[in-house]
């Protein structure tokens, strides 16, 4: 069955060990350990790199602890979210993993001014507005340089690929939650990204019906 999406409990049902005012996502405890090695071998080690919609926070500590070398920004729209991050942040106190920014994809006057070498977005596009995407690429359009990367997670259709009967269940389950969210084609992604100098450069299937994908803004 496909991650669901994150849905975020109290620190009273968080996993043990959790700071006060953190959040906890099931989901992340099963897939940080394979995103972090997609993410090992594919981004340089002093990478900068800039997370969209980091939820509680977790993958943001995990992601920061397996790469020492890098630099990890995470970011939120909630504000639920960005004081979980904190308390995450806090908690584990590593130089490497930079204080978490209010961040909307959708809305560019928010987004930053510096660059990154990378943009990680970990299971939103399909609990999110179509817009949301668009907005992903554009901000990955503006913050990367040439050669630069955009990794996304998460369940995807593929047109070649019958998809798992969880995914289809998945689906409609989001469907029935908001009528803007759902599983997207991977070919409607790529050609969004292509939109923005972005070229779908990778696919690897991961557990659960995931995949991850990456992309390199042209130079």
């Amino acid at each position: 069955m496909p991650d669901a999406a994150p849905g975020m409990s109290s620190d009273t049902d968080a996993a043990a060990g959790a700071p006060p005012r953190a959040l906890s996502s099931p989901s992340a405890a099963r897939n940080r350990d394979p995103i972090l090695a997609v993410l090992r071998a594919r981004l340089p080690a002093a990478a900068r790199v800039l997370e969209v919609a980091s939820g509680a926070g977790e993958h943001a500590v995990w992601m920061a602890r397996g790469l020492p070398g890098a630099s990890w920004r995470p970011s939120d729209t909630a504000a639920e979210a960005l004081a979980s991050i904190a308390a995450w942040r806090q908690a584990a106190g590593l130089p490497n993993l930079l204080t978490p920014i209010r961040l909307d994809a959708m809305d560019p006057a928010g987004w930053p001014k510096e660059t990154f070498d990378a943009v990680v977005c970990i299971n939103m596009i399909h609990i999110s507005p179509w817009a949301a995407a668009e907005g992903l690429m554009k901000l990955a359009e503006a913050v990367l340089p040439p050669g630069g990367l955009l990794y996304l997670y998460g369940p995807y259709l593929e047109a070649q690929t019958p998809p798992a009967p969880s995914n289809l269940a998945f689906n409609e389950d989001l469907k029935r939650r908001n009528p803007e969210w759902g599983l997207r084609r991977l070919e409607d992604v790529a050609a969004l990204s292509a939109r923005s100098g972005l070229k779908l450069a990778g696919r690897i299937e991961m557990p659960a019906n995931n995949l991850s994908l990456w992309f390199e803004k042209a130079g």
